[in-house]
């Protein structure tokens, strides 16, 4: 009986630890925040053109395992995208998730009425390619939206 007992523990023991690590890799809230607002005051030290190609480096200051920056103009314009350059230049005003969410007419909306904050949708995930639910942080800044987005 106590054998069984410690390989039950042990086995809890290595579940807990694997959650653990799945977790590390995916960035948080706060981590989220803080990039977005280390993107802004980049931006304005550095101007767009050198900030843009930093958001834009997936090897670059900017990406951190699933966190990335994204800017868009307040016309839907996108000029940064850290996860996926085929969208850089594009005009994604009318982008929508699976589910019909609006998602660059939310991030503008939100940026023009609150500032900053918080918007929800489903998205593909650069690492696991699964298409999941995604909270962004948005920060305008002059003309433009910076954002960095979780997986929950």
């Amino acid at each position: 009986m106590k054998i069984m007992f410690q390989l039950a523990l042990a086995a809890s023991c290595t579940l807990a630890l694997a959650a653990q690590a799945v977790a590390a890799d995916k960035g948080t809230a706060a981590e989220a925040v803080a990039l977005v607002q280390k993107a802004g005051a980049f931006l304005k030290a550095n101007g767009k053109e050198k900030a843009y190609a930093e958001f834009n480096n997936p090897a670059g200051s900017f990406k951190d395992r699933d966190l990335y920056i994204i800017v868009y103009d307040l016309k839907g314009v996108n000029a940064a995208h850290g996860a996926n350059p085929k969208m850089i230049g594009k005009d994604l005003i009318d982008l929508k998730d699976a589910d019909g969410v609006p998602i660059v007419r939310n991030f503008i909306e939100l940026a023009n009425t609150k500032g900053k904050g918080w918007v929800d949708y489903k998205w593909p995930n650069p690492v696991s390619k699964a298409i999941e639910a995604k909270s962004t942080y948005i920060e305008k800044h002059g003309d433009v939206l910076i954002g960095a987005g979780i997986y929950k």
